[in-house]
């Protein structure tokens, strides 16, 4: 699980490993269309070489090969150790991971902007790639999904709480991750994804300005 947050969730309420990107060149490497398909491929369906990975992704082995050997670099994937000659077998590293472009750093706040607009675009393609293909689901899975899109009035500090509860909810069956044998009959991989935002659109010119500088207390 990837977030690409300005209020980053308190990392002791996740239920595996939570790691915050704080160099530019690890962000970057992530931010890639084909490295974010591989990443959930590896994720998703356990550990696997490039060439078996290329015949899902549609390239070429080779292009596969480096692209894994970049996140291999940066701890997103590591090598099994159970591959034959040049063939190795590689698996998702189980950690939840975040960044942000809120920092007196301008390279890693660059490379943060860069990321959270090319993760954007990963979701958006995948979103509109579902409303092509779900007249091809069951009845029972096109009921079930579900888009949400609401409007409420929160503080920064709450806005932060429901982000961290939000996380708990989406990690509470992260070991099916790791462990195929939680997984029970029928699950399949479920795409979530949810962001809260300010709606400046919608405040008052004369207000917004102000409660944009407010610091909430407890």
């Amino acid at each position: 699980m990837t977030q690409s947050d300005d209020a980053v969730p308190n990392d002791t309420r996740a239920p595996w490993p939570s790691r915050s990107l704080r160099d530019a060149g690890a962000i970057k490497a992530m931010a890639h269309p084909l490295r974010l398909r591989l990443l959930e491929l590896l994720g998703a369906q356990g550990p696997a070489t490039a060439t078996d990975l290329a015949a899902r992704v549609g390239e070429s082995p080779a292009n596969c090969s480096w692209h894994l050997r970049q996140l291999a670099a940066h701890g997103f994937i590591e090598d099994t150790g159970e591959g034959k000659g040049r063939q190795r077998y590689w698996r998702f590293v189980p950690e939840s991971t975040h960044f942000s472009d809120v920092t007196d750093d301008p390279h890693l706040a660059a490379a943060g902007r860069a990321g959270g607009e090319a993760m954007l675009e990963y979701v958006v393609a995948e979103l509109r790639q579902w409303r092509v293909d779900r007249t091809a689901e069951s009845p029972r899975w096109r009921e079930a999904s579900f888009g949400n899109h609401s409007l409420a009035w929160l503080t920064a500090d709450e806005l932060e709480e429901l982000s961290a509860e939000i996380t708990e909810l989406v990690l509470r069956h992260a070991d099916r991750f790791t462990d195929r044998t939680s997984r029970p009959p029928g699950s399949r991989p479920v795409r979530i994804y949810a962001t809260g935002i300010p709606a400046r659109s919608l405040e008052d010119p004369s207000t917004a300005e102000n409660a944009s500088d407010v610091t909430d207390t407890d």
